[in-house]
């Protein structure tokens, strides 16, 4: 019997816009986009939802959008999620496994993630991922994998994220109200990382700072693990009603003069601006608009230092940082943020997207299809419960009894 085709979707719910990507999974892994759509979003505020009428109506027409170009059905999806109470927290934790010649198992390998995460978490927090750092067995460290090996005694150093129950809900019950199934949630910064920084890069020490609308989301990766997330509640928008406030103008102009005439490189022009609407002219002093750019633009790197600082990697990541997101697009924006952070920075853009990629090809593309990635490698670690999800048509549910870690740490085996 032919094996059925299988589908991975990513659903990026921005506060300014929706973005989703659908792909199919080659036998080889590869993923080829085969739709995708964009719609503005209601009822967002930083990243977090405020209200659950509107967003149900955008996620629908945005994946409607989506099933229009592919042909096919979308039921579920990995979705993100945002806002400044996106945290991460060291644990550790260690277990007796029992004799010397004990041979480490799933079980071990779960109880011990429990043990390291047992009264660090706020029980008003709900888990995103733990990502272990290093495993020690019987005083041997340095053990990325325990499975198979033999101790009695079993250690572990780990980064989890986290993000508050109530926003968590939020979005599942807005996705559910808009006829889609949440496979995952993952930060928006996370999720733009699997297809923006590389293995190497990862191994090196680099950062990613994703540049949207209302937030700025900062993403450390270290020794080839994620070492920290967090968010800086500024974005690109802020930009735009700062120069709407400032130039006494309407936001649809100002957001014109950001992405036609802005630039992080103050000063290299004196000409004035101007812009045409109909039988209007607008006049703008090019000073005064590099005046409100810049000091926004100081507010959101002032906040990306304080997370690199409070993480303790300010100024010590050999990679430099990466720019992704709308935010990204301004001009001269990366020469700016280098001398802001001391660090090496460069923009970033999804690259390697096989199908009809090349209208998303772009920085604010990067998290909807990071996280498509993310569905797909989920489906992967868990054949049997919701591989089918898109093609049958089928709301699928967790198995009952499926913890969070037992099922987080099947892709450690």
């Amino acid at each position: 019997m032919e094996e059925k085709a299988r589908f991975a979707v990513g659903l990026d719910i921005g506060t300014s816009t929706t973005r989703a990507v659908m792909g199919t999974i080659g036998h080889d892994g590869k993923i080829s986009v085969v739709g995708f759509g964009e719609v503005p979003s209601e009822g967002l505020r930083r990243g977090i939802v405020k209200e659950l009428m509107s967003p149900p109506r955008v996620i629908d027409t945005c994946l409607r959008a989506v099933e229009g170009m592919s042909g096919l059905e979308v039921n579920d999806a990995a979705v993100n999620i945002n806002g400044s109470h996106i945290g991460s927290t060291k644990v550790d934790g260690m277990i007796a496994v029992g004799v010397a010649d004990h041979e480490i198992t799933d079980e071990d390998i779960n109880r011990i993630a429990e043990a390291a995460v047992a009264g660090k978490i706020p029980a008003n927090r709900e888990i995103l991922s733990l990502v272990p750092y290093e495993y020690v067995l019987d005083g041997q460290g340095g053990i990325k994998e325990p499975f198979g090996m033999h101790g009695a005694r079993l250690e572990l150093r780990a980064n989890v994220i986290s993000a508050l129950s109530p926003d968590c809900e939020n979005i599942h019950k807005a996705c559910e109200a808009g006829n889609l199934h949440v496979r995952l949630l993952e930060p928006s910064v996370v999720a733009a990382s699997r297809v923006i920084v590389t293995n190497t890069q990862k191994e090196n020490g680099v950062g990613l700072v994703d540049m949207g609308s209302a937030t700025t989301g900062v993403a450390i990766f270290d020794e080839g693990e994620l070492q920290f997330t967090g968010v800086v509640p500024i974005g690109s928008n802020d930009i735009t009603n700062d120069l709407a406030t400032v130039l006494k103008t309407v936001p649809e102009v100002a957001e014109e003069i950001k992405i036609r005439f802005a630039s992080a490189k103050f000063g290299s022009s004196d000409k004035d601006i101007v812009i045409k609407r109909g039988r209007e002219e607008y006049r703008f002093r090019r000073e005064e608009v590099d005046e409100v750019v810049e000091a926004r633009l100081e507010e959101i790197f002032e906040g990306v230092r304080k997370l690199l600082k409070h993480a303790g990697y300010d100024k010590r990541l050999p990679e430099g940082l990466i720019l992704v997101g709308g935010g990204s697009k301004l001009r001269d924006i990366e020469i700016y943020a280098r001398n802001q952070v001391e660090l090496a920075v460069r923009l970033g853009k999804p690259e390697g997207i096989l199908g009809v990629s090349e209208e998303i090809m772009k920085p604010e593309y990067a998290t909807a299809i990071g996280l498509m990635f993310a569905d797909a490698e989920y489906q992967e670690n868990n054949k049997g419960s919701v591989l089918d999800g898109i093609m049958n048509g089928k709301k699928q549910k967790k198995p009952k009894g499926e913890g969070f870690l037992s099922m987080l740490l099947q892709k450690f085996k």
